[in-house]
């Protein structure tokens, strides 16, 4: 397990996309005790400045810092990825947390408009993220972009047409960061890629507020977030060849 003592996360810089939520906040804490500089963003800066704060005290002396940055802007993303390689030198890391969900009752009241919202919270920021810092990921000897997807993006139900189907674009993109990360990594002469693009891949996800409004509740097959942030640090201690364009499941497969 990386730990701040020389662990795979040790003075790693990582970036924390949608860093302001339950999850978020769960990964800046462990990124945090895992030894790294966290650098979060969120375009809520309240939500944000709670999770960094969270982090910050929870482990006295470790460099976390929050930026807003709006993720529908590709310059917005990309200048957030220049501030922050400028400002620690280098950028180990992208954590992409940025989610949202809309679902119908049946396939036949599926509304477009949902599909508008979640195209641009699934896969435009995914796409401005990775075109952002995959420069920076490559340069780096740990450099890591990992995606969280959903288990319905193979094998989507009728209510969750446009949330199945943003989610398998998101994975697409992100594989097709994976083979750039494979490419590179042959052109600067190793046998296969140095950094990774990798996908984890969840049921759903539940936090203790969930727990503590629906005590009776079974969240069967759900990743709790505290789970997924060790599941998230632990993508730094293997090595790039072996998450690199892969699917990491944290539940069983569909």
């Amino acid at each position: 397990m990386a730990n701040g003592n020389g662990g795979a996360l040790s003075g790693a810089v990582i970036a924390v996309a949608g860093a302001g939520g339950p999850v978020g906040k769960a990964t800046l804490l462990r990124l945090a005790e895992a030894g790294a500089v966290v650098v979060g963003s969120d375009n809520d800066p309240e939500r944000l400045a709670e999770a960094v704060d969270a982090a910050r005290y929870a482990h006295g002396g470790a460099t976390v810092v929050g930026d807003t940055v709006d993720l529908l802007d590709r310059d917005s993303a990309k200048d957030w990825a220049a501030r922050t390689e400028k400002e620690f030198g280098r950028v180990d890391g992208l954590v992409h947390l940025v989610g949202g969900w809309r679902g119908s009752e049946t396939f036949t009241k599926t509304s477009l408009d949902d599909w508008d919202l979640l195209e641009l919270l699934l896969i435009r920021t995914v796409q401005h993220t990775s075109l952002a810092f995959h420069e920076a990921l490559q340069r780096s000897d740990r450099g890591r972009y990992v995606l969280i997807s959903a288990a319905g993006a193979g094998k989507p139900t009728a209510g969750n047409a446009a949330y199945a189907a943003a989610k398998a674009a998101a994975e697409a993109w992100t594989l097709a960061m994976a083979d750039y990360f494979r490419k590179a990594g042959i052109s600067e002469g190793a046998e296969g890629p140095t950094s990774a693009a990798a996908i984890l891949v969840v049921k759903a996800l539940v936090h203790d507020a969930m727990r503590a409004e629906r005590p009776n509740a079974k969240f069967a097959g759900f990743t709790d977030v505290k789970d997924l942030a060790e599941s998230i640090t632990g993508v730094w201690d293997q090595p790039a060849p072996e998450v690199n364009g892969k699917r990491l499941w944290l539940t069983e497969k569909p």
